[in-house]
């Protein structure tokens, strides 16, 4: 599972550090709880907080919906993300695409890296369920 972190954190860095950072950009970290399900389509859901350097905070529902070889079920409670740099908390709004590779059973670890245009997110999360796979789409998140 180590490894799975290593992954993460590696391809976090290469994406904070590609996106330009200038005055006035804040950082933003989201928090959130998902489950969901996968037979060739996968789809989860979930809830979280976003929360800004500069305070600016906002409650979001997040979903997560694309095809590829996967089985599985899964739920994430305290899972996390880091955003690039942005100028404003609702620059995170809307649809990422996502690419993943994800292997677990009982206790499973996830890591992921998308992009929406200029703006980058990692998540990492640990949660239980089981899964097998690879699969691509989108996550989005919404104002709740």
């Amino acid at each position: 599972m180590s490894r799975i972190f290593l992954t993460a954190a590696a391809v976090m860095a290469l994406c904070l550090a590609a996106a330009p950072a200038s005055a006035g950009d804040v950082s933003c970290r989201l928090s959130f709880d998902m489950s969901g399900w996968s037979v060739l389509y996968k789809t989860a859901s979930g809830t979280g907080h976003v929360r800004c350097s500069n305070g600016q905070s906002m409650a979001v529902s997040i979903s997560a919906k694309g095809g590829g070889l996967t089985v599985g079920k899964s739920e994430i409670r305290g899972g996390r993300g880091d955003f690039s740099p942005v100028r404003d908390i609702h620059e995170l709004l809307g649809t990422y695409v996502a690419a993943e590779a994800h292997a677990g059973a009982v206790k499973s670890s996830k890591a992921q890296a998308m992009t929406k245009g200029d703006v980058s997110l990692a998540l990492a999360g640990t949660g239980e369920g089981w899964d097998l796979g690879v699969a691509f789409g989108a996550f989005t998140i919404k104002a709740r």
